[in-house]
């Protein structure tokens, strides 16, 4: 098996700007300010940035807040679920594996433009959870498949974590003797975190996009935090995987943070999350 080490770290965002949306929503409890979405946390599910975006992105970090959502005191059905595979598959491997296929099998990828009527529009995993609960198939793009991944791991056992890259987000899981995936990724320097990619079909638990290979990627692990921040974010940590250069050891190329930052303020205004459907 090839194992590739990848690099992970948080990076640089130099600043946003604000997009305009066509309004729909899909539940009674959410509420519209100024043309976005917002949720009972007050966390806003149109717009990925700022302190209250879904995802937190800030100038120099992200914090994925919307699966806090549903961690700690308000875990419900989708960490739930986590815990009931936790009893019915014993072995890790084997466990991994069948949330994997749970989560793959049953949210049909489905652009937030033909769901929502909006570019973008993130759902917490306890109401994808309960949607698929309920006996009917989840609809959503790849930050719902991964933010679902994410908790219902942590409900079974795992450590997890939300990973972005150009044009995309997925959940990654430490997994360090798993010996099926192609590429094991290392998160601030420590390996043996796994891809998973849920929004292809076909995709089995490992399968990464060869674009994501071999570069610089943010990644935040999942705890049970509070929804709302008690303080600033961390300052940004980087792993460098072997083979690297620049803050590391090896060969391999190092890009500037400024570079970066202007790289991803192109790619985020250009083209939110879930844009492309991960086909293996």
């Amino acid at each position: 098996m090839r194992r590739t080490a990848i690099i992970i770290g948080l990076i640089l965002l130099a600043s946003l700007l604000t997009v305009g949306y066509a309004w729909a929503s899909p539940s009674e409890n959410f509420n519209e300010k100024n043309g976005d979405v917002f949720d009972d946390w007050e966390i806003c599910r149109t717009r990925a940035f700022g302190s209250d975006g879904f995802y937190q992105i800030a100038s120099n970090t992200f914090r994925p807040v919307i699966a806090f959502e549903s961690l700690g005191e308000n875990a419900a059905v989708a960490y739930n679920l986590g815990e009931q595979f936790a009893q019915d598959y014993p072995d890790p491997i084997r466990r991994a594996e069948a949330i994997f296929s749970f989560v793959r099998d049953r949210v049909r990828y489905t652009t937030d433009i033909d769901q929502f009527a909006r570019d973008e529009f993130a759902q917490n995993a306890d109401e994808m959870a309960a949607i698929i609960e309920g006996g009917r198939a989840g609809y959503g793009d790849c930050e719902d498949s991964a933010v679902l991944l994410a908790v219902m791991y942590k409900g079974a056992g795992y450590r997890s974590a939300i990973v972005i890259g150009e044009e995309h987000t997925a959940c990654l899981v430490y997994l360090p003797d798993y010996t099926q995936a192609p590429a094991l990724f290392e998160l601030n320097g420590e390996p043996g975190w796994v891809w998973a990619e849920a929004t292809g079909k076909n995709n089995p638990l490992g399968w990464t996009s060869k674009e994501f290979l071999d570069v610089r990627l943010a990644a935040y692990e999942i705890t049970s935090e509070d929804v709302v921040s008690a303080g600033p974010p961390a300052p940004p940590l980087f792993a460098v995987s072997e083979g690297s250069s620049g803050n590391g050891d090896g060969g391999g190329f190092f890009i500037p943070l400024p570079f970066i930052g202007a790289i991803f303020f192109l790619w985020f205004i250009s083209s939110l999350f879930g844009r492309r459907r991960r086909a293996r």
